[in-house]
């Protein structure tokens, strides 16, 4: 019988990944960026091992990678307060994010739960930066991705 290989693909939270591969994952960032010139200087720089890193690095990709349509989905859990949405807003298009839909529910016990559907086409920054700077918003109790295609 011939071994047919898994080709299936997961979103997976990166506080549940292995040490090998989040290490994965920084290397071949420093090699992206410039960082590092070589494997060897990657690896050794994040504290790896050459045949991990080769094990892994055709296997394991960021998020930001992976969104091909460019249309990503985010929920948000904001505190009932007057300005903001628009202060959310401001800060989505800083990032020069088109916002295509946009879903609110009626506040209840000082939150409401909004949904963003956005063109992250002309996104300055990677899109989990993005999200981080987000999260930071005084009055953004939450951010999640909900989904990203067409």
């Amino acid at each position: 019988m011939e071994k047919r290989e898994d080709t299936r693909f997961y979103l997976v939270r990166g506080d549940v990944l292995p040490d090998a591969m989040k290490r994965t994952l920084e290397a071949k960032e420093l090699i992206d960026r410039g960082q590092a010139t070589s494997v060897w200087e990657a690896v050794q720089r994040v504290d790896l091992s050459r045949s991990a890193f080769y094990k892994y690095r055709d296997t394991v990709f960021p998020f930001h990678r992976v969104v091909k349509e460019k249309i990503v989905t985010l929920f948000f859990q904001l505190e009932d307060r007057s300005g903001t949405l628009s202060t959310l807003l401001t800060e989505v298009a800083t990032f020069h994010c088109n916002v295509l839909t946009i879903n609110q529910t009626i506040p209840l016990q000082g939150r409401a739960n909004v949904t963003l559907s956005l063109n992250i086409t002309g996104l300055t920054v990677e899109i989990d930066e993005m999200i981080a700077e987000l999260r930071r918003l005084e009055f953004v109790d939450k951010v999640e991705v909900l989904g990203s295609g067409a």
